[in-house]
Parts: structure tokens; sequence; C-alpha cells
């Protein structure tokens, strides 16, 4: 029947008799002959978007062309692309879905066939050089007006889709040059009227920030991108709140999925064979629970984040925690293939921001669940995909852990929260119960996430390049705590012991780490937070007693220090690419060295005489702070300086490739018969 229906085949009358084809498909093949159709009908466009219209046909019959056949009708396709663009203004309803379907076709249809033409072969053939202009202007102005108007929700989606559809029929978005058209007559204030508008956010929102993230990313390289210029600036406070939420909805809606499919793989007999034969299957398990995540809604977040300032006070916006399982959902069409947290948000999720609150209600914000969010993405960075997506969520981090709004509000004292961070299995650890978290200022869930990091990616495929990003963030996050004197309540031990357990697996594993990483620069940037708490831990750390802890743990792990100290020294002793980053870390050491060798001696003595084997954490601090007088230490400069991200050009490639992938994702998933072509249909037939 598929294949029926693909042919546009309507039944068999006899084995002997050649099957009837729909007026529709008649109605195709007749374009797709050299003659102007209207010739012998003068009401033939009338009538053509009158009809249900057949994608698959009409996109089959595109595909299949040769170059001759091509330049044959390359008329009639440019008077079809015209006469779509001419129904979109019809008051008859019905027509202006079929044009709008009708679209689609044409530049999935165009684009399938030739792939490897120029961006203005393909114009050329949709709409014709002479006249692409004032067709794509006409275009985009009726897609603007449908956008904005008062019509049906069913045809603004129906819209967006189309959009979707055009911004994604090339893998390089980039390279799609109909996108010169959308730059030209922006559709940027229809996409913010989406999105201000609590109605319209709740139909449209997902795709709307989706479509803005892609055209975001179109040729930002290489041109101004109005889009990019337009989004920085935007100051509307309704606006920017309903971009947050519609960011936030789809955040949550991953959180809670991934959440149930937890409870639910953890369960029965799962949980009994576990329980039975140990924990050997909880990262395989776990590894099947993050397999897909919400790259194009992250984009989103990304770029709002990095380009618009305005936007990081909707970071903190709190409300109440809504518990989605709890709540009654109309679910949006979703293919039983989408994967895990791809699909937008329930719509009453979207329509309801305003909630009743409760006073036992756990608050919330956008920044609490993106955090929960990425607790679960950084789980597993095994393939390139999640790799990515942990990047991402890193990137974003970054940026929001450099700003001085952002950075106020998490070391805020008066707006505390208990921040549920995932937590990978581990054999030797338990896992922590949500009840016990306390309530503390948001950048202790921030730490808590970079220190959870450390530790559970030690492994033999490094994720350099996200232990570089903790890290830093991390010491941005200090410099504005050493800057402004925040002293910040946080369990400093638990990062230091992280931090010289990644330099003890550093050192177990130079040879196969040096083979494809510079070990050494992460070395320094370590030893350099170390030697931020030491040179200025007096201005941030929240008692004396702290300080002293801190040189407890130099003390207590003395020797990570000192086998990373000889491993440097004979690196940057001999002759070979890793001289200069490995002298680096020696002259770095300094005073970490000057710690340990200051105090070693004093607590041997200190057990001498005392004749203890061994002492205690107290007997070690009481020796700590009796002889801070004599110890020695050199002031070592810009160690709360730091690079300012940058995406360009560092991150250009990675950005590329991300938008590709998420282009490649959003034409899969984007299929206007997800808006049933029936349902579609009936609703105007009623109206007309």
């Amino acid at each position: 029947m598929a294949q029926e229906r693909k042919a546009g085949l309507l039944r068999r009358t006899s084995s002997s008799k050649k099957p009837l084809k729909e007026k529709v498909v008649l109605m195709y093949d007749e374009i797709f002959t050299k003659d102007d159709p209207a010739k012998t009908n003068p009401r033939f466009w009338d009538e053509l978007f009158l009809m249900k219209v057949n994608l698959e046909y009409l996109e089959a019959k595109l595909t299949s062309l040769d170059g001759d056949e091509v330049v044959m009708i390359k008329e009639n396709i440019n008077s079809l692309f015209h006469h779509c663009v001419q129904a979109l203004e019809e008051e008859h309803q019905i027509k202006v879905v079929n044009a709008l379907q009708t679209l689609c076709a044409l530049f999935r249809g165009v684009h399938q066939k030739n792939k490897s033409a120029t961006g203005f072969d393909i114009i050329n053939m949709l709409v014709g050089f002479d006249k692409a202009d004032l067709r794509m202007k006409d275009l985009m102005e009726s897609l603007d007006g449908l956008l904005c108007g008062d019509g049906s929700e069913s045809l603004k989606s129906l819209c967006l889709k189309l959009l979707l559809c055009l911004v994604t029929v090339t893998d390089n978005i980039s390279q799609n040059t109909i996108l010169e058209y959308v730059m030209i007559n922006s559709i940027f204030e229809a996409i913010l009227q989406i999105l201000s508008d609590v109605s319209s956010r709740g139909q449209h929102g997902y795709d709307a920030v989706v479509l803005l993230a892609l055209l975001v990313n179109y040729r930002k390289y290489e041109s101004v991108n109005p889009y990019i210029v337009k989004l920085s600036i935007v100051d509307d406070e309704s606006t920017l709140d309903g971009m947050g939420m519609v960011v936030h909805q789809a955040l949550t809606e991953y959180n809670r999925q991934y959440k149930d499919k937890e409870e639910e793989d953890h369960g029965g007999f799962f949980s009994t064979l576990t329980n039975m034969v140990g924990s050997m299957f909880i990262a395989d398990a776990e590894e099947k629970l993050s397999v897909q995540t919400n790259e194009a809604i992250l984009l989103a977040l990304y770029e709002a984040v990095h380009l618009n300032r305005n936007f990081i006070t909707v970071l903190a916006q709190s409300h109440p925690e809504i518990d989605m399982a709890a709540t009654p959902v109309s679910t949006l069409p979703a293919t039983p293939t989408t994967p895990l947290g791809t699909t937008p948000p329930s719509l009453d999720m979207l329509n309801n921001p305003e909630l009743p609150l409760d006073p036992n209600l756990q608050t919330s914000n956008l920044l609490i669940t993106f955090l929960k969010y990425s607790s679960i993405v950084m789980q597993d960075t095994k393939d390139e995909h999640r790799l990515n997506s942990a990047r991402l969520c890193l990137i974003i981090l970054t940026c929001i852990a450099e700003d001085q709004y952002a950075d106020a509000f998490l070391h805020d004292d008066n707006m505390n929260f208990r921040v549920n961070l995932h937590r990978m299995p581990m054999r030797h650890r338990k896992k922590a119960a949500a009840k016990n978290i306390p309530s503390r200022p948001l950048v202790c869930a921030v730490l808590d996430l970079m220190v959870e990091f450390i530790v559970t990616h030690m492994m033999k495929e490094f994720p350099m390049d996200l232990y570089m990003r903790c890290v830093q963030i991390i010491h941005k996050l200090i410099c504005y705590q050493k800057k402004c004197r925040v002293r910040l309540h946080y369990t400093w031990r638990e990062l230091w012991s992280a931090l010289i357990n990644l330099l003890k697996f550093l050192l177990s594993n130079e040879t196969t780490l040096l083979a494809k990483h510079n070990i050494f620069h992460l070395a320094l940037q370590v030893v350099n937070l170390f030697n931020m708490f030491i040179t200025y831990g007096d201005t941030f750390l929240p008692t004396p007693s702290s300080y002293d802890e801190l040189y407890y743990e130099i003390v207590r792990m003395h020797q990570v220090f000192d086998n990373l100290y000889c491993m440097v020294l004979r690196v940057s002793t001999n002759v070979g690419q890793w001289k200069e980053p490995a002298s680096k870390v020696t002259h770095a050491l300094v005073n970490v060295r000057a710690i340990i060798n200051h105090f070693n001696p004093k607590i041997e003595s200190y057990a001498a005489v005392n004749h203890i084997s061994q002492l205690s954490e107290d007997q070690v601090l009481e020796v700590v702070r009796s002889n801070y007088d004599t110890l020695t230490l050199k002031l070592q400069d810009g160690l709360d300086q730091f690079e300012r991200y940058s995406e360009q050009p560092k991150e250009t490639a990675f950005f590329k490739e991300l938008v590709r992938s998420i282009s490649l994702n959003v034409r899969k998933n984007v299929s206007l018969n997800t808006l049933s072509q029936d349902v579609l249909l009936k609703e105007f037939s009623s109206i007309s």
C-alpha cells in the first residue's frame, strides 16, 4: 500500500487494466512536461491548490529528473513556485495549507536532486534568477504575515515547519544560498512575537527557538548575520522570559524522561539481578540512558547566553519546581522512534508559566534545570555525539562563570537552592539521598558538577578538552570570589582531593596520555588552582581552619606533588616538544614544594618528640598552625588572570560540526506529515 501511495495510485480494477491515478498526481504530471499546463486549463493553478497534496509523489518526481528534463521543465517549476507564493495570500485556507506543503516538497525535492549543484543553480531552478529577489521577498512577507496574524495555530505551525525545512535542506546550512533571502527579509520579529506571547509560545515556542538557533549560525564567521545582531540587543523582558521558558521546559522534559527511565531500568528484575552480582552492569545501564541529547535546544541556550547579556537575568528567575510526571499534559505528536529528549515539551507546560506557589514546594530556575541536565549529559562521554553535548554544556557554563552578574547571583547567600545533580553509579560510593542535599548558593552546585566530572572520567579515552574546561570554570569562579572577597561555605576538601587524584592519574598514565595530549597544560592549570588557594585563600576561604586544611591536604598527599615535580623536572631537562610546558609546571610548583619541605620535617620532629608513630589529623593541623610564621612563599603573578572565552577561532570547527549534526537531526524529525493532512484539511474545510 505504501508503494502504491508513493506512486500516486488509487486502485487496480483488474490485472489487465492500468491503475488509476489521483487527480492531483495527473496534474503534477502535467507540470513535469515542457508545456504550460494553464494553456489547456486556465483554472489549472486554482484547482491544483484545492487538491490534497501528495508530498511523496511530488518529491520523488523532482528527485527522479535528469539534467535535460530539469532544463526542459524549469519554467513550469518556476511557475509552480510562483503560484504557491500567490496562494499564501488566498482567503481560502485549504489553498494556503496545500501551498505551504507543496513549497516544502519543492525545497526538499530540488535539493535532493541537486546535492552537487551550486546554490545559484538551485535558486534558478526553483524561482529563476530574474525573479528570485521578488519571489522570495513575497514568500517571506507572506510567512511573516501568517506567523504574526490572528489566523489558525495549525497554519502557524505549518509555516514554522516549512521554514525549518527550508533551513535544513542542505547538510551545511552555510551553503544554503536560499537563506540569503531569509537574512534580507527577516522573520526575527515574528519569532520574538511567538516567544513573547504565552499562548503562541505554548503552541510554537519549541520550533521557533530551534529555528532561531539555526538562523543565527548561518555564515556566522564569514559575514554579518542580522539575526546575531538583533538577538544580541533584545531587551524586552517578556520575549527573553519566553525564550527561557521554552528552553527550561525542554530541558525539564528531558530530565523527567531520564529519571523515569532510570527508575524503570533500576526496578524489578534488573534491580534484583544487580544486587545479586554486584554493580558491574550499572555502567551499561547508564550508558543506554544517556544516548540521545537535545543539542538544538542547548545551542539555543548557548546563543542566548553568549550573545545577549540581558538573558543572564532569565537564568536566575525563580519559579516552582514542577514535577512534570504529576502534571496532566497533552503530548505533541511524536514518532515511536523519537530519541529521548528531542521532543518538544508538552503544550500545558508552556502554556502555564504561572502556577500557584506552595510554601513547601522547592523553587527552581533555568540554571538549576540546566545543571541537572548537564549532570546527566556529562556522565557518559564515550562517543563523539555525547562528548560534544558535554562540551557544549561546559562552554555554556564557561560563559556564565565569566559574567559578572551571573557570578553575583551564583554566590548570593540569599538565593539558596537544593540541586539534586545526577551522579554516575560507582562501586565505591553510595547514592546520595535527595532529601539530604543542603540548601546552598548555586555556585556550590556548579562546583559539585565540576568535581563530579573530574572524579568520574579518569579513563583510558581521556577527555582532555573537557577536563581543561572544567578546571578553567573552577578557576574563573575562584577569581570572582577572590576579587569580591566572597567567603563561600563549601566542602573545599572534596575539590582539593579530586584535583590531587587527577594529578595522580596523569602521573600514572604519563606515557599513554602524552601520545595524544599535552598533559602539562592541564597539570599547570591544576597546580595554579592550588597556588590560588595558597596565595589568596585567606581572602575567600570561609574560615582560618579551611586554610589549615588546605596545607594539611598538600602535606598529606605530598608524594603526588613530589612525583609530579620529579616527572616535570626530568622532561624539562631533556630536549623535546614538552620541554617548555614541563618547565612551566616546575616553576609553578615552587610554593607547593616550599610548604611540603617546610612542614614535613616539623611533623616528623613532633612525632619523634612525642613518641607517636602516626599523627592524627588534629595533631598535624596543630603543627601547621604553629609553624606558619617561619614559612617563606614566593609571590606569583597573574594567578587571578584568565583568558576570556571567544568562540572564534578556537571553537569554530566545533560549532560548524555541531550545527551540521543538529541540521541533519531537525531535517529527519521535521516532517510535515506530523501535522496530519487529514486533520488540517478537516479543520479548514469546516472554516471555509
